[in-house]
């Protein structure tokens, strides 16, 4: 199973353990808001909980031993605007070791073309 792939099932059940083996322990993430970097404990303090952001239509656009790219559709728990996500990660050791997100707001009434 590839890291993303992997990473996302991992999210998606809450399972805070597989996350843990997932991410390097000297994970740093960059995500697109508030000019904030995160560690591995504060990805982990997100995941597994009633506040967990949800995702969708979650697609791997790139994934070799180094990197990889995928974009998805993530809705928030305190009903802020949902987002279409671009996720770019950096691996090592089989583990994600940087991950950085660049988004776009979607409005109330968006509809993805197909569903």
């Amino acid at each position: 199973m590839s890291i993303i792939t992997a990473y996302n099932e991992a999210w998606k059940n809450g399972d805070v353990e597989a996350l843990a083996e997932i991410i390097h322990d000297d994970c740093v993430f960059n995500p697109h808001v508030g000019g904030i970097t995160m560690s591995k404990s504060d990805i982990l303090g997100f995941a597994g909980g009633e506040g967990t952001p949800r995702s969708e239509n979650e697609r791997i656009l790139f994934e070799n031993e180094e990197v990889g790219m995928a974009h998805s559709i993530v809705h928030f728990a305190n009903g802020s605007t949902s987002e279409a996500v671009m996720s770019f990660m950096r691996f090592k050791d089989g583990k994600i070791i940087l991950m950085e997100t660049g988004a776009t707001p979607l409005s109330d009434d968006y509809q993805l073309i197909g569903n």
